[in-house]
């Protein structure tokens, strides 16, 4: 993917990129997100520390652009049956929502572990 076609797609508004990362990941059948040295996943919480979110990416190349400028952060795939089996009970059990591919414009589609794993698996059922 060309820098023209990653920027393209991450200067698309929040629900243009949920529904591109829904795509692509049905198509790949992972999902990306970024982890520290220590293997520990980024979570992002709220200047309160009311609210909190795994971000999430349809791709490493994405991932990368998020985490430019750190030199701890590095992506990391997660197949979807994993994500399915584990990640999703571990999330809710957390009270952790999914931050689903962030883009340039600082909009995120924010959504509860389960109705990711609803929309996937709806995803998947049209292939």
């Amino acid at each position: 993917m060309t820098n023209d076609e990653l920027n393209q797609i991450l200067e698309l508004n929040g629900e243009e990129r949920y529904d591109y990362f829904l795509s692509l990941v049905g198509e790949e059948r992972e999902i990306w997100i970024l982890v520290n040295a220590d293997n520990r996943f980024l979570k992002i919480e709220s200047e309160d520390g009311a609210f909190a979110h795994l971000p999430v990416w349809p791709g490493s190349a994405f991932a990368m652009q998020y985490a430019k400028g750190s030199d701890d952060l590095s992506p990391k795939s997660i197949s979807l049956p994993d994500f399915f089996k584990k990640w999703v009970p571990g999330l809710t059990r957390d009270g952790l929502e999914v931050g689903v591919f962030p883009g340039h414009d600082d909009t995120l589609w924010i959504t509860e572990p389960e109705e990711l794993k609803r929309d996937l698996q709806d995803e998947l059922s049209s292939f």
